[in-house]
């Protein structure tokens, strides 16, 4: 137990992770509830079934991530759990296959449809760890790279969405669409996020948007990113009744963020790769929070 509790704390940080995918699957239900007309908050067995598939479909992706970095680990990062032996790939498989027949247990219990939403999403995640058999030209091509990767978050989002519609019977709403592009630049802003290091802070075979873009390059993509995704919140928020409120909020987390991208790239520091990343996640949650989670309380109180 220990080595996975070691393991978590380094490669998947259960408290931080946690949070987050608690906002993401929340919102997801609570909008889809909002939107439809709902009028109350989804059951509690439901959130806490959303959150637990939700996590479990990221601890997916990251045992499937330390497969396909496996051999650049072993050469360039020996520091990392896989390669100095805290844990072996066939036990991460074994964990794998857990998570997945945790999955199906718990969309079994909650509503036999959801099985089927399920597998499409899982189809997506097989596809993405074959790195859709086209890994060179695809690496080749970094955009279509993150674009094809990134799929996944609205995929799983559509998934935590339907224990809402589709547990209640109804047809998913159609401003769901406004919410889901938000969650596809999300994930944008989280990968490109987490990748964007202080010169000092690259390592050698570790690939990072700043040293493929530069950090001016890195940066503007990220900043950009926040800053669509502040248009399309907005419209998403307008169809839940919490545009003029939202447009404040999401106005004020850009602007911080446009103020930490131009302190990192005033700096020349060690660890100021940090900023981004730690503004990354402030966006990430304030945007979900404000999306679904706040709205509905508000709704439901008055």
């Amino acid at each position: 137990m220990n080595r996975w509790l070691v393991y978590a704390r380094e490669r998947f940080p259960l408290a931080q992770n946690g949070a987050l995918i608690a906002a993401f699957s929340a919102s997801a239900i609570a909008f889809s509830a909002l939107v439809r007309g709902a009028g109350h908050f989804p059951a509690w067995y439901l959130l806490a079934a959303g959150f637990a598939s939700s996590f479990l479909m990221f601890a997916l992706l990251r045992i499937a991530d330390e497969f396909k970095d496996a051999d650049d680990d072993a050469r360039w990062r020996p520091y990392r759990p896989v390669p100095r032996g805290l844990v072996t790939l066939q036990q991460l498989a074994v964990a794998g296959a857990t998570c997945m027949g945790l999955q199906v247990a718990i969309a079994l219990a909650v509503n036999v449809r959801l099985v089927p939403e399920l597998l499409v999403v899982w189809a997506w995640f097989a596809l993405m760890s074959k790195e859709f058999f086209a890994r060179e030209w695809l690496r080749a091509h970094p955009l279509v790279y993150i674009a094809s990767h990134m799929v996944i978050v609205p995929l799983i989002d559509w998934y935590v969405s339907s224990f809402d519609w589709l547990v209640a019977g109804v047809p998913a709403p159609s401003a769901l669409g406004w919410f889901l592009a938000v969650t596809f630049l999300n994930g944008l802003v989280v990968e490109v996020g987490r990748k964007i290091r202080a010169p000092q802070d690259e390592e050698p075979g570790v690939e990072t948007y700043t040293a493929l873009w530069g950090r001016a390059g890195a940066t503007a993509v990220w900043a950009g990113a926040i800053a669509c995704n502040v248009a399309l919140a907005t419209v998403a928020a307008a169809h839940a009744g919490f545009g003029r409120v939202d447009v404040i909020v999401f106005g004020a987390l850009a602007l911080a963020a446009a103020a930490c991208a131009l302190a990192f790239l005033r700096s020349q520091r060690a660890g100021s790769g940090r900023r981004i990343e730690q503004m990354t996640g402030a966006w990430t949650l304030g945007s979900y929070l404000f999306l679904g989670i706040v709205p509905l309380g508000v709704h439901v109180l008055q």
